[in-house]
């Protein structure tokens, strides 16, 4: 039988502590430290059968037509797609329409993103303080002082950005940094959070559909980076009383973070995940143990709701 103490019964108080976190938790997905190097979960590298395996020539050759059947690496192709010029009251600038397609299968959430000039220079120049050596045969398109709104010009500088974009996705620690990653991902999520912060829940709901996909994608090898925006999403659903979807972003969430019980967001996230799956009549009881034993393993306090957490991002 389930337990008494169920979200919402008089007898639950939840495991939340008034204080703050303490230090045994993981730092902030949007501070230093974000994306760790290693191999673990690399989503451009794939499995392969042991040099000592026992199988055969035929098993062998099975195994192989299996994997090119089934296995698709991630890789991502970079269009620049359209530019247009903007003007503004004391400034003018071209901006780049930028789109991400996943290859090796049918991608169905591209992404579509604009940056200026001046932002794929913001990026070189960060680049090039960790990595002027990988990337110092890399091409840039030089600035120009006059003629930078011409036809010719622009058409020029949509097919160096193209080739910019590919090279750096090309180089294994340049795309996996989290220069690269914010430079493709951080305007949208900020603007994503903003929203949240104002309660504009169903514009964040938006600008979170089109970005998460690729922050997803551009992080395979660090599945945890992409929780804040995932529990951003249900913290939205939750308020605009849509609980099922809620619960499914939460879940998403919860994959990510598998045994990272130290992570900032594993605690809050459960409650929050606790308290949905009540209301919504499914097993709340597993999620609360899961929770218990995670304090009992690793004590930890923590002082924000989840809601609270995701407000704090991008600030």
């Amino acid at each position: 039988m389930a337990s008494a103490e169920y979200p919402g019964s008089p007898g639950w108080t939840g495991r939340r502590a008034q204080s703050t976190a303490g230090p045994q938790q993981e730092a902030s997905a949007t501070g230093p430290g974000l994306l760790p190097p290693g191999p673990e979960g690399d989503s451009d590298t794939g499995g392969s059968p042991n040099p000592n395996s026992s199988m055969t020539t035929r098993e062998l050759q099975e195994y192989w037509r299996n994997e090119k059947g089934c296995w698709k690496p991630v890789k991502l192709l970079f269009e620049i797609a359209s530019a247009r010029i903007e003007e503004r009251k004391v400034s003018k600038f071209v901006m780049y329409q930028i789109v991400v397609i996943q290859t090796g299968s049918f991608d169905s959430t591209k992404a579509v993103l604009e940056r200026r000039y001046s932002d794929f220079q913001a990026l070189q120049k960060t680049l090039l303080k960790t990595f002027r050596e990988e990337i110092e045969d890399v091409a840039f398109p030089k600035k120009h002082l006059v003629g930078n709104f011409t036809q010719e010009m622009i058409l020029e500088r949509k097919l160096a950005f193209k080739e910019y974009l590919s090279q750096l996705y090309a180089i294994r620690c340049v795309r996996r940094s989290r220069e690269f990653i914010d430079f493709l991902t951080r305007p949208e999520l900020k603007e994503a959070f903003g929203c949240l912060r104002a309660g504009q829940y169903t514009k964040a709901l938006d600008i979170l559909m089109h970005v998460v996909p690729l922050q997803e994608k551009l992080t395979g090898h660090c599945p945890g980076v992409v929780v804040p925006a995932l529990c951003a999403a249900l913290v939205c659903h939750r308020e605009l009383e849509r609980p099922l979807e809620a619960f499914a972003a939460g879940e998403r969430a919860l994959e990510r973070l598998q045994a990272r019980e130290g992570h900032r967001y594993y605690a809050p996230l459960l409650d929050a995940m606790i308290r949905l799956a009540y209301a919504l009549g499914k097993d709340f009881v597993s999620l609360q143990v899961r929770l218990e034993d995670s304090q009992l393993r690793k004590p930890t306090s923590w002082g924000f709701t989840l809601k609270e957490l995701a407000v704090r991002e991008y600030l």
